[in-house]
């Protein structure tokens, strides 16, 4: 599994070398998939909140709010990872 994913990792950099220039569509891609990945992701962690039982998604809620804020603040996504992980858990375990 190593070497498989250590492949896919260094086969870009004898496909596209640096002095190549990319094509149009791996440009794109490497524009826009990185937003429509997280926009994934956000839309996976909210699909079994139920919204109508007792706590309403408050916590998730809460969570994302969070999460946006840490982001525009610091811009930096491991620390929006992270912080936004430990918020929503001591928010489940301590508040809610």
């Amino acid at each position: 599994m190593a070497v498989a994913v250590m492949a896919t990792r260094f086969i870009s950099f004898f496909v596209f070398p640096s002095e190549k220039s990319m094509p149009p569509f791996v440009r794109f891609l490497s524009r826009y998939l990185p937003s429509a990945v997280f926009g994934m992701l956000v839309v996976y962690c909210l699909k079994d909140v139920d919204f109508m039982g007792d706590k309403h998604g408050v916590p998730e809620l809460i969570g994302v709010a969070f999460c946006v804020l840490v982001h525009l603040l610091m811009k930096n996504i491991m620390v929006t990872i992270a912080g936004g992980t430990l918020f929503y858990m001591l928010l489940v375990q301590c508040v809610f």
